[in-house]
């Protein structure tokens, strides 16, 4: 007869597996966590890494990689709970420590919401350390896509010291507004997953910091060819699958609701690449594999405020508009606004990111399907325009929360920035510029004809730099 073994029952039951903890829920939410993780670490990292001219693609890489751990510490120890703790004023929350057991082991409590003088709070069945590693994942990213808009010429030395500051005082604040149960949630305003906390801030901010940390070397701006786009195009994959987690594990439960929110990210995404490839092809005579990159962040993007509460249709539509306003303000309107043309974003971040963020929550204004919409938000009789209410009341809502978010953004990057360079120069020297990734790290992406020789800079006698070779 073969040996049986028994499973002792603390393993099963007790203080470890508490009767409120849903398995499915915490383990769905846990992977939702690292798909989001994923997308910015390696997903931006490498993405970043081949979108830009072979001089920069260690430091942009760099630059993402280090927003991705720098995130970490300033979360558990402050910003977790000035984004979902309570409430210090109307659009913040109390900083606090979220690192004992005592307060990462019980049951996740989320955005109360107070409706004819009820309070309800959202309750999810899994640990509070569960949504703390979730939320971070979207903190983390956030601030990776703003460093595209200053790639080639921010010092590093400023980029560490801006990413704390930033996420301490600028996204916080949106997330606490939005999501975590401050003035602009209490309203009503309606953001699934992150369009405006994550997509339009980052917009909004890169811009912003592009303008204060100034353009690129006229040579970069003139000719900055992507180095490996086979590279750019495994970081895109891993962008766009990852965000199956990114809006599939915001209803917070493996639901309805999320399955949901996963086909609909993903029928905009596609719809939105062809789209914006179709108009590279009518205007420019070829598809480009940049353009659908592009093409189908901008759909990823303006899906995310309403991934879970739009139908199928609407998501399609979305995916239309999406391959096709932020086409048009990148390829025409950026050649002819003056303000479009003097600030140097560098991958466009304002296009594919702030407009068609606004662009979404915009729609989801529209759009949203009050079933779909009682299915995940705690705020009674929530609805899209098209489906009632007063003068399309929901879509004005969403455009004052967007100009909320511009507004605090654009402000709070420009004092984090004249504040920095008091201290530390906002811009590598003109020398670092001209060499890249050798001046500023003593290291480079790739070695010539694969003997591990690098590229060595030196100045000539009148004054210009000169490429040697020489031996690791």
């Amino acid at each position: 007869m073969a040996n049986s073994s028994v499973v002792p029952s603390a393993y099963l039951q007790g203080p470890a597996v508490p009767e409120w903890l849903n398995k499915g829920d915490n383990a769905w939410q846990m992977v939702s966590a690292a798909l989001v993780g994923m997308q910015g670490m390696p997903g931006l990292v490498i993405l970043y890494a081949g979108l830009v001219k072979k001089k920069w693609a260690l430091n942009s890489a760099f630059m993402a990689l280090f927003a991705f751990a720098a995130v970490m510490p300033c979360w558990v120890l402050w910003a977790y709970k000035m984004s979902f703790g309570e409430k210090l004023l109307p659009f913040w929350g109390k900083a606090g420590l979220a690192v004992s057991q005592d307060y990462l082991i019980p049951q996740t409590v989320l955005l109360s919401t107070e409706y004819k003088n009820i309070t309800a709070a959202v309750t999810p069945l899994y640990p509070t350390a569960t949504m703390v590693f979730f939320q971070y994942a979207f903190a983390a990213i956030t601030v990776i896509l703003l460093a595209g808009s200053v790639l080639g010429r921010m010092s590093i030395r400023a980029w560490m010291a801006f990413v704390p500051l930033w996420i301490t005082f600028s996204y916080t604040v949106g997330a606490f507004s939005v999501w975590g149960g401050g003035f602009l949630f209490q309203w009503g305003v309606m953001d699934y997953s992150g369009g405006y906390v994550v997509h339009l801030a980052s917009g909004a901010a890169g811009f912003t910091a592009a303008y204060w940390v100034g353009p690129r070397s006229r040579e970069d701006r003139e000719e900055f060819p992507p180095n490996n786009l086979l590279l750019a195009l495994a970081g895109a994959g891993i962008l766009w699958m990852g965000w199956t987690g990114f809006n599939g594990g915001d209803p917070f439960s493996a639901n309805v609701d999320s399955s949901m929110a996963v086909l609909n990210t993903h029928i905009c995404a596609a719809t939105s690449l062809l789209v914006w490839t179709c108009w590279d092809v009518l205007f420019f005579k070829k598809p480009s594999v940049i353009g659908a990159i592009q093409g189908m962040i901008t759909g990823l993007v303006c899906i995310t405020p309403g991934a879970g509460l739009v139908q199928g249709w609407a998501a399609l539509v979305m995916g239309i508009a999406s391959g096709t306003i932020p086409w048009y303000t990148m390829m025409v309107l950026s050649k002819k606004l003056p303000f479009l043309q003097k600030v140097d974003d560098t991958l466009g971040v304002f296009h594919t990111h702030a407009v068609a963020g606004t662009l979404g929550g915009a729609l989801t204004g529209l759009f949203a399907h009050p079933y779909l919409s009682s299915l995940f938000l705690p705020v009674p009789n929530s609805k899209g325009s098209f489906y009632g209410g007063r003068g399309g009341v929901q879509f004005w809502k969403q455009l004052v929360a967007a100009a909320f978010i511009i507004g605090w953004n654009v402000v709070a990057t420009s004092i984090i920035l004249n504040v920095i360079r008091l201290i530390i120069p906002l811009r590598m020297t003109n020398e670092e510029i001209e060499i890249g990734d050798d001046a500023a790290h003593g290291e480079e992406a790739y070695a010539l004809q694969g003997q591990g020789q690098r590229e060595k800079f030196i100045q000539n006698s009148k004054g210009n730099a000169q490429i040697e070779l020489e031996e690791p």
